[in-house]
């Protein structure tokens, strides 16, 4: 697989095709750059500059957009495209030859014989857009006039014509300035044009196909506050950018060393992989856009566009985007921000976007702190801050479980863990729909077991050096719920577990969520059910691109994710299919098969399955989900973070490892 993604004329002049692989630039605070490769804004999500105005969340769309027309000895050539009702306008795809990755978007358009090179990059830690244009040839007199657009709202929303915008632009040599309204940031300009016009216009309808196709709010007005005009008969090349911060002291020229900066710090990122194959380079790269800050500490975003950081996404991933790349630092900061955040022995399930108070509805994410608590010592062996910084918290979770916390979250006598109340969903199958929990699982979830038993071998692991006293208390009750669990999920008729046992009550649904009871470090299964399990999953739920969330005999089984927000969300986890769980199941396939060559090169097979998917959806990227039934076509978030870290971690199993101390550098970017 060649690392770099690149696209000839043939896809980029189709727009039915080009408009459907879309492009991503984030700068690790939470804000990000996003299109299809055509430069058409097919979602409200898209955008030039999505600034996160209170890192990571607070994010609003400034800067929608660039209109660019070359003209050529007075002939004028767009190089835009908009969908407006009923009509692409202008056409400017029919001059885009190519579009790569290199390794930022980079787009080359061919109008007579001008050939001019446009890039996108975002600059990192900051809420900062850079746009370069370069005339590769051309002797002819030619120049180019930029209209930027402006949506200024925030990115779960579109924005229409409106009186309250201030129109007022100030402008200074190679500087401009825009407040269009008075509680959101200045946006500032800064260019190497040799001449700026004042504009004030509005232009309506955008049109966004993917919020169409998903039901919501799909047309827009944006501003256009002036236009920019470049000589590229005097000077090859042009530059905007487009930012919030104070750029005292920068210039349009800073681009350069700006890009520079960007460059060498990617090529850090890759050059610590884990190893070399292509595949796990191109995941490594896609593993830091997921990295962001959350105040003086680090977070990681569950997903792009729309998500912020989940408890949940940021335990499973964590892992997978930082541990295995090296970046242990960074593992111990996030782990920090969400052991600050405990409460009443629960890990928060999101921080919202408005950045309100944490919501605490999750009984997974708790449970998986400990899977990565014992996945960062098992990489560091820096037991000095877990003692200090994490056992604590770790024991406090265990004593608010033993006793009850929120949402019926409690130790029940057979020593195994119930959930659940009326109105709320607690595991990742989480689905709601006004008040209709689609998977509502109530009682006591397959994993939440296995997490339950894991964590609490973890914790005995830990007592024994840092609470003596204590390790036979988690000893205690890991043997307690082992006791219970086989007997009381066992469903011999299927080969498999139960999903929930609900006092009398037996879940024979077929579902991914039985896998965790064997990939997990500590298994409750004996070895020839673990291998039960397994079988029964790969022969129900597995396809190429990850795991269906229900078997295709199921009554419930829905083969599609598509439509409105009830028919996607009906969908979610009742057979669509999500990438995720192929680490998971990869991990419990190589424990089942006792990692013989032969099934690490099955697992090698099934990873590979992955690497079209890479160009095909978030370019570099690995989709949230996708269809149940074949084609599988990708759905969802066009970059999850779990989707990444868990084919990252999985992929350090099955192919050679480099050697630990060529990956230092990850650690320190």
């Amino acid at each position: 697989m060649d690392s770099l993604i690149r696209f000839t004329k043939d896809v980029c002049q189709d727009p039915q095709s080009s408009q459907r692989m879309e492009w991503l630039e984030t700068n690790g605070l939470g804000g990000f750059a996003s299109s299809s490769i055509t430069g058409m804004n097919t979602r409200r999500y898209h955008g030039l500059l999505t600034a996160a105005t209170k890192p990571p969340v607070g994010r609003m769309v400034l800067l929608s957009k660039l209109e660019e027309t070359l003209v050529i000895d007075g002939a004028r050539f767009d190089l835009s495209a908009n969908q407006y009702p009923g009509a692409i306008h202008p056409q400017g795809y029919r001059h885009l030859v190519e579009f790569r990755l290199d390794p930022f978007p980079v787009f080359t358009y061919e109008v007579a014989a001008v050939r001019l090179e446009k890039c996108v990059f975002m600059v990192n830690g900051e809420n900062t857009t850079v746009v370069e244009y370069r005339l590769i040839t051309g002797d002819t007199v030619c120049s180019l006039e930029v209209r930027p657009l402006l949506a200024f709202r925030d990115y779960h929303s579109t924005t229409r014509q409106n009186s309250a915008l201030n129109r007022a632009v100030t402008q200074q040599s190679g500087h401009v300035t825009v407040s269009p309204y008075p509680d959101l940031p200045s946006l500032h300009f800064l260019h190497n044009a040799t001449k700026l016009q004042e504009s004030g216009d509005w232009y309506h309808n955008f049109e966004y196909a993917a919020e169409m196709e998903r039901g919501l709010d799909y047309r827009e007005d944006l501003f256009n506050p002036f236009v920019l005009n470049f000589d590229l008969t005097q000077a090859a090349g042009a530059t905007v950018i487009a930012s919030i911060e104070d750029h005292t002291g920068r210039t349009a020229e800073s681009a350069r060393w700006l890009r520079d900066a960007e460059v060498a710090r990617r090529q850090r990122l890759q050059a610590a992989a884990p190893c070399d194959d292509p595949l796990v380079r191109s995941l490594t790269a896609a593993a830091d856009q997921f990295i962001v800050k959350r105040g003086e500490l680090k977070t990681i975003i569950a997903g792009y566009h729309w998500f912020s950081d989940w408890g949940r996404d940021t335990m499973i991933a964590l892992p997978g985007l930082t541990l295995v790349t090296g970046r242990h630092d960074i593992a111990k900061n996030v782990l920090l921000a969400f052991a600050q955040n405990v409460d009443q022995g629960m890990l928060p399930n999101c921080f919202p976007d408005a950045g309100e108070a944490p919501e605490y509805n999750t009984v997974d994410a708790t449970l998986w702190f400990f899977e990565a608590v014992r996945a960062y010592l098992s990489h560091t062996s820096d037991a000095a801050f877990v003692r200090m910084h994490i056992f604590p918290k770790l024991k406090e979770i265990i004593e608010w479980h033993v006793r009850g916390t929120r949402h019926g979250i409690k130790l029940d006598g057979d020593g195994l863990l119930r959930c659940g109340e009326a109105g709320v969903q607690l595991t990742w199958m989480d689905a709601k729909i006004g008040d209709w929990v689609v998977t509502p699982r109530h009682g006591k979830p397959v994993e939440i077991q296995a997490l339950w038993y894991n964590a609490l071998c973890v914790m005995e692991m830990l007592a024994s050096s840092m609470d003596p006293d204590s390790a036979a208390l988690y000893r205690n009750l890991a043997a307690r719920a082992k006791e219970s669990f086989e007997p009381l999920f066992w469903n011999e008729n299927a080969g498999c577990l139960f999903d929930v046992v609900n006092n009398d009550h037996s879940d024979a649904a077929i579902r991914p969520n039985q896998v965790f009871a064997v990939s997990l470090p500590h298994s409750m299964l004996s070895e020839e059910r673990a291998r039960q399990v397994v079988k029964t999953v790969q022969r129900e739920l597995l396809t190429p691109l990850g795991l269906r969330t229900l078997a295709p005999g199921d009554a419930n089984y829905r083969p599609h994710y598509q439509g409105g927000v009830w028919e996607r969300d009906s969908a979610y986890h009742q057979g669509t299919v999500w990438p995720w769980l192929l680490g998971p199941f990869i991990t419990a396939y190589l424990k089942a098969e006792k990692n013989t060559t032969a099934a690490r090169k099955t697992a090698v097979q099934w990873l590979r399955g992955l690497e079209a998917h890479l160009s095909e959806a978030g370019l570099g990227q690995v989709s949230e989900i996708a269809d149940a039934d074949a084609p599988h076509s990708p759905r969802g978030c066009i970059a999850q973070a779990w989707s990444v870290a868990e084919l990252l971690r999985a992929a350090t199993e099955v192919f050679p490892k480099r050697a630990a101390v060529a990956r230092k550098a990850g650690a320190r970017s």
